[in-house]
C-alpha cells in the first residue's frame, strides 16, 4: 500500500512532480515526432533520388544505337529489356547483332520518345503500360538539359503513384535524338518508409516508457531539497522562528530560495522580538508611570485627610501640609512634562537645525552650569571654532541633563565636574565627567531605560523620576548621534555624546 501511495503521488495533477514529468514527456514526444517527420521526408527524398540515379545510370550504360534499333524492332521478344530466358530458346537476335544487355531494375517500364515527341512503349515487366505525357511536355524535355538526379512523381488513372526518369539519347553529330522514359511504382519505397517510420515510433515509445520509469526516481531525488523545505516550513510558527532552511543543498535555485527564506525568518524573528520588547517596555512604562504618579498623589491625599480632621485650624501643621503638597505637585508637574516630551520625541519630530559654533553655545551656558554646580569644582575644555548642524535648545537640554545628573552624584564640596568639546575622527564629541561613586557594570546596560534609577530613594529626594537620561538619548539619536557612558566604581563616570560634523 505504501508503494502504491508513493507511485500515485507522482500523478497528482497539481503536484510539481506531475507537471515536470508531463511537460518533459510532452517536449520529448514533440521532439521525437518532429524528428520522425523530418526523417520520413529526408529519407523519401533520398530514396527517390537514389533510385532515379540508379535507373538513369543503367540507361546511360547502353549505347545510343541500341535504343535506335530497339525502336525499329517490331518484335517484342527481341527488345533489349527482356531477360535472357525470355528470348525464344535463348537464341540471340540476328538483326541486333547479339544479345542486348538487360537493365537490372525490377518492375520497370520503358518507353521511347523520338525527336518529334512520339511515344512508343518498349517494355513493361509488371504488365502495366508506362505513363504517357503530352507531346508538348516531351518536346520541352528534349530541349532541356537533364541532370542525373532529375525525376518526376506522377499518378496514373488509377491513382497509383509512379516515378518517371528521363534519359536523353544523344549523338555527337546530331545532338539529342530522343528520350528514354523509365517509370516504376513508388509503392515499394513508400512501404519501406512506412516500415522505418513504424520502427522509429515503436522505438520512441519504448524509449519514453523506459525514460518514464528511470525519470521517476531521479525526479524524486532532485526534489528532495524542496521536500526538506516543506518539512521545515511545517515546523515554523509564531512561537518557533528559530528554524532555518539548509543553505547548501547542491541546487543553486533552491539555495537562493533557502537564503531568502532564512533572511525573511531573521527579519520576522527580529520583528517579533522587537514587538515583544516594545510591549514589555510599554507595560513597564505604564507601571512605572503609575507608580511615580501614585506616590505624590497618595502623599497629597494623606495631607488632605489630616487637614480635614482639623489640622487646618493649627497654623504650623497647615503650613507644613501646604508646603509638602506643593512639593508633590511640582513633582507631578515635572513628571507629566517629561512624559509629554518623551511622547513628542517618540513621534520623531523635525528639529529646526542650523549650523553654528558649539563652543560658543557652551561658553554661553558656563554661568548657568557653575551656578548649578554650587561649590563643586568645574573645568571647561572646549576646542574653538567647532561647527555643527544642531538644534541649540535641544543640545542645551542634553548638556543640562547630563550636568545635572553629574551634580546629583558628586559631593557638594569635593565634587569635580568637567565639560569638554573636541573634534575626533568619528565626529564631534561632547563629554561630561564627574568624580562621583561611579556606576556598577550591571546597571550600565539599563541606564538609559525609562524610569530606571540606581538609587530610588535618592532620586525621589532630588525630584527625579528616571526619565532624564532617556530624554537625553532620544534627543541625541534624533540628531543622528550616539551617547555612551564609561564608568569605574569609586572613580567616577563620563558621558560622551557623539554628533555628526
Amino acid at each position: 500500500m505504501k508503494r502504491r501511495g508513493r507511485f500515485a503521488e507522482h500523478f497528482v495533477t497539481g503536484s510539481l512532480k506531475f507537471q515536470l514529468l508531463s511537460r518533459s514527456l510532452l517536449v520529448m514526444s514533440a521532439l521525437l515526432l518532429l524528428i520522425g517527420v523530418f526523417q520520413y521526408i529526408f529519407m523519401q527524398q533520398f530514396l527517390y533520388k537514389n533510385k532515379a540515379e540508379t535507373i538513369r545510370n543503367q540507361l546511360v550504360t547502353l549505347p545510343p544505337n541500341t535504343w535506335q534499333r530497339a525502336g525499329e524492332s517490331p518484335d517484342r521478344g527481341q527488345n533489349p529489356f527482356m531477360s535472357r530466358r525470355d528470348i525464344n530458346g535463348g537464341n540471340r537476335s540476328d538483326n541486333m547483332g547479339g544479345e542486348f544487355p538487360r537493365i537490372f531494375v525490377p518492375e520497370l517500364s520503358i518507353a521511347l520518345i523520338d525527336s518529334e515527341g512520339t511515344y512508343k512503349q518498349l517494355s513493361s515487366e509488371n504488365g502495366s503500360p508506362s505513363l504517357q505525357l503530352t507531346k508538348e511536355e516531351y518536346q520541352e524535355l528534349l530541349k532541356l538539359k537533364l541532370k542525373p538526379g532529375d525525376y518526376r512523381i506522377v499518378k496514373d488513372k488509377d491513382g497509383n503513384e509512379q516515378m518517371i526518369v528521363f534519359h536523353q539519347v544523344r549523338e555527337r553529330s546530331q545532338g539529342v535524338q530522343g528520350l528514354i522514359q523509365a517509370s516504376t511504382s513508388t509503392a515499394p519505397i513508400k512501404a519501406l518508409l512506412l516500415r522505418q517510420l513504424f520502427t522509429f515510433l515503436l522505438l520512441s515509445m519504448t524509449a519514453l516508457v523506459i525514460g518514464l520509469l528511470g525519470f521517476l526516481p531521479v525526479l524524486r531525488r532532485t526534489l528532495v531539497p524542496l521536500s526538506n523545505m516543506v518539512d521545515t516550513v511545517k515546523q515554523i510558527d509564531s512561537g518557533n522562528l528559530g528554524e532555518r532552511f539548509p543553505a547548501h543543498q547542491g541546487q543553486a535555485e533552491i539555495d537562493r530560495l533557502s537564503t531568502s527564506f532564512n533572511s525573511m525568518l531573521e527579519r520576522l524573528e527580529f520583528s517579533f522580538e522587537a514587538e515583544k520588547e516594545a510591549k514589555e517596555q510599554m507595560r513597564r512604562f505604564a507601571a512605572d508611570a503609575s507608580h511615580e504618579l501614585r506616590t505624590p498623589l497618595t502623599s497629597i491625599h494623606g495631607f488632605l485627610e489630616v487637614l480635614l480632621r482639623g489640622a487646618y485650624q493649627q497654623p504650623e501643621q497647615l503650613l507644613k501640609a501646604l508646603k509638602s503638597m506643593h512639593g508633590e505637585s511640582v513633582r507631578i508637574n515635572k513628571l507629566v512634562e517629561d512624559l509629554l516630551l518623551l511622547a513628542r520625541l517618540d513621534r520623531t519630530p523635525s528639529f529646526q537645525k542650523s549650523e553654528g559654533l558649539l563652543d560658543e553655545m557652551l561658553h554661553e551656558m558656563e554661568p548657568q552650569l557653575r551656578l548649578l554646580a554650587g561649590d563643586r569644582t568645574v573645568t571647561f575644555t572646549l576646542e574653538p571654532q567647532i561647527r555643527c548642524l544642531y538644534d541649540p535648545d535641544k543640545i542645551k537640554q542634553v548638556v543640562l541633563n547630563l550636568f545635572h545628573n553629574a551634580v546629583q552624584h558628586t559631593h557638594p564640596l569635593t565634587g569635580e565636574l568637567g565639560l569638554s568639546l573636541a573634534k575626533t575622527d568619528a565626529g564631534i564629541e561632547i563629554a561630561v565627567h564627574d568624580n562621583g561613586p561611579g556606576i556598577a557594570p550591571e546597571h550600565l546596560p539599563h541606564l538609559f531605560d525609562r524610569f530606571y534609577r540606581i538609587d530610588s530613594s535618592r532620586a525621589r529626594r532630588s525630584g527625579g523620576a528616571g526619565l532624564g537620561l532617556s530624554i537625553t538619548r532620544s534627543i541625541v539619536e534624533l540628531h543622528g548621534g550616539t551617547i555612551e557612558v564609561h564608568s569605574t566604581v569609586g572613580e567616577g563616570s563620563t558621558f560622551k555624546v557623539l554628533l555628526l560634523p
